[in-house]
């Protein structure tokens, strides 16, 4: 359980730390053209969620998302969590989206 845990906190990590970070690059690259910002996030998104999934999809399932890990516990359409865990997975979810928030605002402090 502990190494489904961690793998849920760290792929939930590295996601938000790339929609914030290419969030943030493609709004300060797109010279104030809206489209090509969301662009500039849209891709780099996309792709490591795929990254991410296929990585961390056989140890956690890769919810990276609470509504996703709830649906997943009540849901027969996929290979579920237990609903037990649910509050786990939400708390390291939680905390990993706290974790990389804080630590862009830590690192673009200006």
């Amino acid at each position: 359980m502990q190494q489904r845990l961690f793998a849920e906190w760290l792929g939930t990590l590295l996601l938000l730390a790339t929609v914030v970070g290419f969030g943030i690059m493609a709004e300060r690259l797109a010279g104030g053209n809206v489209a090509i910002a969301l662009l500039g996030n849209t891709i780099p998104t996309g792709a490591i969620l795929v990254v991410l999934i296929l990585v961390f999809g056989p140890i956690s399932g890769a919810h990276f998302n609470p509504a996703v890990t709830i649906a997943r516990a009540f849901s027969n359409t996929f290979t579920g969590i237990d609903p037990a865990h649910i509050t786990a997975f939400i708390t390291v979810q939680l905390l990993a989206a706290v974790t990389a928030t804080l630590t862009f605002k830590w690192l673009l402090q200006e």
